[in-house]
């Protein structure tokens, strides 16, 4: 039992990451990411105003603007997103999530870390750079942000886009960056 359990979660992470590679391969997909992600730092402002101390104060960022989850018992996710560095675009990231324990449903959600120095944001970079289990994101809503504080060096948070999930499950999230090519 225990076996079927570890291949399961393992076949969904491969079937939820899919075959797309971090950094965005066609102008127009680039584009199309662009604007997802001015789209979600739009969004994350509106939903709470004082997440933009994080914008100005952090010294670098990644935004995830469409992190889709899965779950059947054990569980998923992945995303891309775009890695700032003092305002300025420098990769990609792509995150990978799996999970295990009661989980059941799908969602898409966005998720933004902001790191507090350089010394966060280049470990980050770090080949495949990984959370623990018990770091988690802060579910964004008002008034959230200006309550937030940098852990570890970083500060995560997350909005629910649309979908439904039950989820008591534990996991960690993985993450891989690529640098802007020129």
């Amino acid at each position: 039992m225990k076996s079927i359990l570890v291949v399961s979660v393992l076949v969904m992470c491969l079937v939820i990451a899919g075959c797309k590679s971090t950094e965005p391969q066609r102008p127009e997909e680039k584009a199309v990411m662009q604007a997802q992600i001015q789209d979600t730092v739009s969004l994350l402002k509106e939903k709470d105003p004082s997440i933009d101390r994080f914008f100005t104060q952090s010294y670098g960022y990644v935004i995830f603007p469409q992190v889709f989850k899965a779950a059947f018992v054990g569980g998923g996710a992945s995303g891309r997103g775009e890695v700032y560095e003092q305002g300025r675009l420098v990769g990609y990231s792509r995150l990978s999530q799996a999970s295990i324990g009661f989980s059941f449903g799908g969602e898409y959600f966005r998720e933004a870390i902001f790191f507090r120095d350089k010394a966060d944001l280049d470990k980050f970079k770090s080949e495949e750079y990984t959370f623990a289990a018990q770091v988690t994101g802060v579910a964004l809503s008002e008034g959230v942000a200006a309550k937030a504080d940098y852990k570890d060096g970083m500060a995560v948070f997350v909005m629910a886009d649309k979908g439904l999930m039950a989820d008591a499950s534990l996991g960690g999230q993985k993450f891989t960056f690529v640098p802007l090519t020129k």
